[in-house]
This record gives C-alpha cells, structure tokens and sequence, in this order.
C-alpha cells in the first residue's frame, strides 16, 4: 500500500470520528468562564507591561539582525481568524525570504521554505513570536488559546481570544521538523484532512475546561519548552507505516492519545476522555 492509500485509510477513520468541517462551521466553540472573563484579559496584560523594559531592547535586537541579514521588512503581516470571526493581523518578526508576490507555502515545513539567514534559529527558539504581544496588548490575541489560523484553515468560530500559545501548540510545537519527513506531494491533504481537525480537537476541548491554572500552567510548559511531542509523532507513525488489514489512526483526546482502528470506532465519549 503506497502513501497515498494509507493516507486516504486514514482520513475515511477520522472522518468519521470528528466532526465534519461542514458541521464545525456551524457552530461556535464552547469556551469556559475563565476563558471569556475580564480577569483573564488582565492577566495576560499583567504579564506582559513589567517585562517591557526587558522586551523593548530585545525586539529592537532581533529586528535590527533580521534587517541586516535580508532584503525586506524587519516584520511579518498576515491576516488571522479572531474572536467571533474577526479578521486580524498578526504580527511576527520575519524568518523567510522576501517575496513580493507571496509565494511561500501555506503549510511550512523546514524543507520547503526559503529561509533568511536567522531565519531557521528565530523559529527553533520561537522568537520571530515574540511581536505577537502586541496582538495580546491591543485585544486581539491571549497568551493561551487556540492558535489564530488562516482564514482557509479556520474550523469554527472562536469563542474566545485566539493565544500566542496553547495545547495544540505545545502538541505540535515541532511540526515544522516532523512535516518535512512527509511526501512533499502529500503534505496539504494530511493537513487539511488530519492535521487541522486534530488541532481543533485539542483546543476546542482545553478551552471548554480552561482555567487560571490551566493557563499558567500551559505558559511555564512553553517557557521552559516542555513541548509534549507524542501526537505528533504516532501521527508520522501512522501516515508513514500503517499496516494493510489494521490502519490506526491517533485521534485528538484530553489525554492526547488514543487509538481507532478499522474495525472499531470509538464513541464520543470516548474519544474525549479525561486525562
């Protein structure tokens, strides 16, 4: 069975144990109180105004490095998916050649893009982000949520302030470095048709149950780069090395993994079991 085979096995799987991207659209994410609340809005502000002495000086450095470095803007605009529909610009500092007629991909991987010389060691480190704090400053993002998509890749309406970071983010925190192990050929499908709904598994269920704690405990876990990479790589497992007769497919769960195979589904509660 070649990629492509196993790929479709796969998709027929999860297809039909989340919710089709018709039926997502119709509704919009339940958010817990503390993800909706002013406290939480005050909080992300709280977090960042008393390291500004701190952060000023360092996005001066790093943008001065990447205008020395390449040709074009110090930051990158693009347009994201916000609260309740809004469209947003999103800010970051630029890591990828400067193209006038944006032909980049629109899934990355860290072999199919073109980067500037600071460019890759910006993204390991997560620091071409860091201009995003001005998105939470200005109410359009959190420090926590779900990760603000393109307009194309949106599934759902948000119900709360899409975050810098979150618990699809730290699932998929190398993406970049697991996609490029994928058939180049094959990469925009597995995302749409696998990655996409994972993601919005993972943060749909977070944000249902987020919490003051949950939140802080998500941002120590991004600081220190505690990246829980195991999804991500039974996915590749999956994609890569699925057997003929018995295709397991890993399904987004609060506890991140679990298994469906060709010969038995798993109900909704099981799917969204505790961790």
């Amino acid at each position: 069975m070649n990629f492509s085979d196993r790929q479709s096995k796969i998709t027929d799987i999860t297809d039909s144990t989340l919710p089709s991207q018709h039926s997502i659209h119709l509704v919009q994410e339940r958010v817990s109180p503390w993800a909706r609340s002013y406290s939480k809005r005050l909080f992300d502000c709280f977090c960042i105004l008393p390291f500004a002495p701190v952060l000023i000086p360092l996005f001066l450095i790093i943008g001065l490095a990447v205008r020395l470095t390449s040709s074009g803007p110090v930051l990158f605009l693009q347009k994201r998916m916000g609260r309740h529909g809004r469209v947003f610009t999103i800010v970051k500092f630029r890591t990828l050649t400067h193209c006038s007629n944006n032909s980049h991909q629109a899934v990355t991987t860290a072999a199919n893009q073109r980067f500037t010389p600071i460019g890759r060691f910006l993204r390991k480190w997560k620091l071409d982000e860091l201009p995003q704090l001005w998105n939470v400053l200005i109410g359009d993002m959190s420090l926590v949520g779900a990760r603000p998509k393109l307009p194309i890749h949106q599934l759902g309406e948000l119900g709360a302030r899409p975050g810098i970071t979150g618990a699809a983010t730290i699932a998929f925190a190398r993406e970049e470095a697991i996609f490029a192990r994928l058939p180049l050929c094959d990469l925009n499908d597995y995302y749409n048709d696998v990655i996409l709904p994972i993601k919005h598994g993972i943060d749909q269920e977070y944000m249902a149950r987020a919490t003051f704690a949950s939140d802080f405990r998500l941002l120590v876990d991004t600081v220190l780069r505690r990246w829980d990479t195991s999804l991500m790589e039974n996915l590749l497992a999956d994609a890569l090395l699925a057997e003929e007769d018995r295709v397991p497919v890993t399904v987004a769960t609060r506890s991140h993994v679990s298994l469906v195979v060709n010969d038995r589904r798993l109900d909704p509660e099981e799917q969204l079991t505790e961790a």
